[in-house]
């Protein structure tokens, strides 16, 4: 499975908010790693993948109780 990168636009938007999601992304397969750019007014979440599907980062982050859509490159 070839390895790519995913974004997303979330409403994780402050360290609390990283703090609560990053358990089920560090628990989720197939994540190399991943960030979100709370700075930034889009709340972008990058995800280098290992084999990960897009629905499963998102069911991973909407389990976590946030907001994403997945963002067409």
């Amino acid at each position: 499975m070839e390895n790519k990168i995913l974004q997303f636009k979330t409403n994780i938007n402050c360290a609390s908010c990283l703090a609560s999601v990053t358990p089920f992304l560090d628990q989720a397969e197939g994540i190399e790693n991943w960030e979100v750019d709370i700075h930034k007014k889009d709340k972008m979440l990058t995800v280098k993948t290992e084999g990960i599907t897009e629905k499963e980062v998102i069911e991973a982050v909407e389990k976590a109780g946030f907001k994403i859509e997945s963002i067409e490159k």
